[in-house]
């Protein structure tokens, strides 16, 4: 039972074939070009101002809200 298979590949037959797939689709690959990555970067960055600001501004908000409440 624990016979080896003539026909079937080896794991570094595996491998290789594997990281022979990941060359060919690495080269099929379409890299953004400098401009676009500086823009899509700022407007994350911008979104995330956004975001973190709006989060500070409800939190002052709450925490203004919640002294108003007696006993709290």
């Amino acid at each position: 039972m624990n016979e080896i298979r003539k026909n079937e590949p080896s794991l570094k037959d595996n491998v290789i074939t594997y990281l022979k797939g990941v060359r060919t689709e690495w080269d099929k690959v379409t890299w953004p070009d400098k401009r676009q990555i500086t823009v899509e970067t700022f407007i994350v960055i911008g979104v995330v101002f956004f975001f973190t600001a709006l989060v500070f501004i409800y939190d002052v908000l709450f925490e203004f809200v919640f002294r108003l409440i007696p006993g709290g």
